[in-house]
């Protein structure tokens, strides 16, 4: 093993500018769900169809801690005869959505590590959604940016960015680089059932990215030594989403209920919770520490509910706002990016050698930490 030490030397938040409330979406819902009920009463009657269960901005709140999002276009979402964005097509010489996304916040993370595209060897994509198979969104925000070197996308759901950035810890500790762009572009409301009220308000989008490298080569102000990184995957069915190039050639069309984000919550909740508690603690301990050294814990922003949970079975207590921040009240269920905008948010207040722990979980089931140490 190489004694490189290795750290996170820069973050990136990119958000949009368009926002819907609580509010707004369960008015558009509830339009929605009373003319499929009006339209369907018959069948209601018979037992043929189900009817369409009516929502409040307070029962969102309540079952998640969402009380808004961000989403990369409005237009679309609250249209009751359409309900989903309406993202034009763009020219393939043009640069793509993802891309786009992914380059804002790549920048942003560039300028607080210090660093120019020249510093950078290697560029991840990782995110939940990809908008296309090929060439790679990585390869493309690499050519924008000009760096040279190699690009490449993941898809591990919620856990990508923890996922890529032990990708980028373990390139830097070989010496296949010596910096590793990590970038979660998360476009994920096109893969929401807005017709759907026990899952329409789960998602926002935003993108986030952060700078690993060797700790001879860090000119940061805010930098973290990377202590350890842990991955754990269990196959799952309780979170899953279809779509792919087959929807085409499968007998159904494309918009169908399976084909967008659906789970089995209650499940997911039971079964997810004591994983992701038992993944802490055990990789804080193998890293030489103790779960009470952790001063900032930045955890998987999917639930609330869980967030509190699996910090009360590490602490043995309730978490303070400031040793376990909570961002998806404002920016929603972020898949893989929401643990990295609780970093990118909340950590330049940490002093030199203050252990973090980074977290994300989901579906797989997949769970990825760092533990890191302010430098």
């Amino acid at each position: 093993m190489s004694n490189t030490q290795v750290v996170i030397s820069g973050t990136g938040l990119w958000t949009p500018e368009n926002t819907i409330s609580n509010e707004e979406l369960v008015e558009a819902y509830n339009a929605y769900a009373t003319q499929f009920n009006t339209q369907n009463a018959a069948a209601i009657q018979l037992g043929e169809v189900e009817e369409k269960p009516l929502s409040t901005a307070e029962f969102i709140e309540k079952a998640s801690g969402i009380k808004s999002r961000y989403v990369y276009v409005k237009d679309g979402i609250l249209d009751i005869d359409r309900m989903t964005p309406r993202i034009p097509v763009r020219p393939e010489e043009q640069i793509s959505d993802q891309a786009e996304m992914a380059v804002a916040a790549a920048r942003k993370a560039l300028a607080a590590a210090n660093k120019s595209p020249a510093d950078i060897d290697a560029v991840i994509v990782s995110c939940a959604y990809t908008q296309r198979a090929y060439p790679a969104i990585a390869i493309e925000v690499q050519n924008e940016l000009g760096i040279e070197g190699f690009g490449f996308d993941m898809l591990v759901a919620c856990s990508a960015a923890t996922f890529a950035l032990q990708r980028a810890w373990e390139m830097v500790t070989a010496g296949t680089a010596k910096a590793v762009l990590v970038i979660n572009p998360e476009l994920t409301s096109p893969q929401l059932n807005f017709r759907d009220r026990d899952s329409h308000f789960i998602f926002g989008d935003v993108a986030t990215a952060v700078i690993v490298e060797r700790a001879d080569t860090c000119k940061s102000e805010h930098s973290y030594d990377i202590l350890g990184t842990k991955a754990v995957t269990s196959f799952s069915n309780n979170i899953r989403s279809n779509f792919g190039y087959l929807a085409t050639a499968n007998d159904d069309s494309v918009a169908q209920p399976h084909n967008y984000f659906h789970q089995q919550g209650r499940k997911v909740f039971k079964e997810v919770c004591p994983m992701a508690a038992e993944h802490i603690a055990t990789h804080v301990q193998s890293c030489g520490i103790q779960v009470e050294d952790i001063t900032r814990w930045w955890l998987h922003q999917a639930n609330i509910n869980m967030n509190v949970l699996i910090a009360r079975k590490l602490l043995g207590r309730d978490p303070e706002p400031s040793e376990a921040p909570i961002i998806l009240d404002r920016f929603a269920n972020t898949a893989s990016a929401g643990s990295i905008i609780a970093f990118n948010l909340y950590h330049e207040d940490l002093k030199s050698g203050d252990h973090g722990l980074i977290c994300s979980f989901g579906a797989g089931y997949s769970i990825g930490s760092l533990v890191i140490r302010k430098r």
